[in-house]
């Protein structure tokens, strides 16, 4: 709200309120990436300094500040490749995951889901882990258990999936679940190969924005980093901060 003005049109007031929204979403999303706190403890000051910046600044002003402020910054997407889950942020990860599905879903031309992929209850959803929790079968790419747990609990080897769809196959080998994945979201269709027929609106938004999805037909160490990768990808395109510009716009 600092950044309005009594004089701000009805226009102007959205245009403001949807860029520094844009700029909350980001700068929480890669303090989230990067392992950072975004407690009212950790953040008051940066953003008390934010809102002194943008108070009553006109439009022009207030994106250049917003946008000067999410360059500057020492971490974005690209200074963490290796996030993961744990037992601190197991939410912060199910509502990235929320976001990137919901994002990658609609750019294809099908409707939001993202209200039901972050609803509680008996349907809810769970961070789903690609891998099964079996060191043993993966003997042949980790010699200790503790580097096979890192690696499995990087967010390319993780989906978001209905609860019961973990307690019926979360312990089965990749290769057995896969086939129950083709009738799941988005992102745990594009491992099978039939997410890539006949679907024109998934192909038209992965050769626009230059996304590297592939079908897995078995997933191991360098599928997981590719996917690694993949997330990252998605994340830095939907979390740019373009997203300024196109609000300004809108």
């Amino acid at each position: 709200l600092s950044a309005l003005c009594p004089e701000d049109n009805e226009v102007t007031i959205d245009r403001k309120i949807r860029i520094v929204t844009a700029f909350i979403d980001i700068l929480i999303a890669r303090r989230l990436w990067n392992f950072r706190l975004v407690a009212y403890s950790t953040m008051q000051y940066a953003m008390f300094l934010i809102m002194r910046d943008i108070r009553r600044k006109p439009l022009p002003d207030l994106m250049q500040i917003l946008k000067d402020r999410l360059n500057a910054d020492d971490e974005d997407f690209s200074s963490n490749d290796r996030l993961k889950v744990h037992q601190q942020n197991r939410y912060a990860i199910q509502e990235l995951l929320a976001r990137m599905t919901d994002f990658i879903e609609r750019e294809s031309g099908q409707k939001s889901r993202f209200e039901e992929y972050v609803a509680q209850g008996k349907n809810r959803y769970e961070v789903e882990h690609i891998w099964a929790n079996h060191f043993e079968r993966h003997q042949d790419e980790f010699s200790h258990e503790q580097d096979f747990q890192d690696f499995r609990n990087r967010i390319g080897g993780l989906l978001i999936l209905p609860k019961s769809f973990n307690a019926s196959y979360s312990d089965l080998p990749y290769e057995a679940k896969l086939e129950y994945y083709i009738g799941q979201n988005l992102l745990a269709k594009s491992l099978h190969p039939l997410c890539y027929k006949r679907n024109p609106g998934f192909l038209r938004f992965i050769k626009k924005q230059k996304l590297h999805f592939k079908y897995h037909k078995h997933f191991v160490k360098e599928d997981l980093e590719a996917r690694q990768q993949l997330y990252k990808k998605i994340a830095e395109i939907l979390w740019s901060p373009d997203r300024l510009d196109q609000e300004a716009a809108s």
